[in-house]
């Protein structure tokens, strides 16, 4: 059985571990574009055949990489409210996964905000400090109330009823 059997795709044929996987790279992109202040597409280039030889979904990595470099000032714009310190002073990989995020809960409406949220705490668990998760969590849970309040507020009825 291969892994992608394993792991049965989501409603319109999406292959959730290819998404997650491709979340993970985009994060390690956008860290290197952070700190190196490399191009885009130099940014893509270094993580792109991580990509294709693990299966993950290239074009939702690029789409997540271009986006977010494309949209950096409006997603920072977008996370002011919810930070207790200004971006730039931001963990380097906390801010990347807070711009990835972002970036998906504004521009990336077929996923769900709690997909966005949950994928983002992972990575962060994974790749970022100690207690990062957690930051990353207060401010996501911030930021989709506000972003998508519609889809937050229909949740919370979901779970009252």
């Amino acid at each position: 059985m291969t892994e992608k059997s394993q792991h049965p795709r989501a409603k319109g044929g999406i292959d959730r571990v290819a998404r997650a996987r491709a979340r993970r790279r985009a994060l390690q992109a956008l860290y290197a574009w952070q700190m190196s202040g490399c191009t885009a597409r130099e940014a893509v280039a270094q993580f792109a055949h991580e990509q294709a030889r693990e299966q993950a979904d290239l074009a939702y990595f690029e789409d997540i990489v271009f986006g977010v470099i494309r949209e950096q000032a409006s997603l920072d714009k977008a996370l002011r409210p919810f930070l207790d310190r200004e971006v730039d002073e931001v963990d380097p990989i906390e801010r990347a996964a807070l711009r990835q995020a972002t970036y998906e809960l504004v521009h990336r409406l077929d996923v769900p905000y709690a997909v966005v949220i949950n994928e983002a705490i992972e990575i962060v668990k994974k790749f970022g400090t100690e207690h990062g998760h957690t930051f990353v969590n207060g401010v996501l849970d911030q930021a989709a109330a506000s972003l998508r309040a519609v889809e937050v507020q229909a949740a919370i009825s979901r779970h009252r009823d």
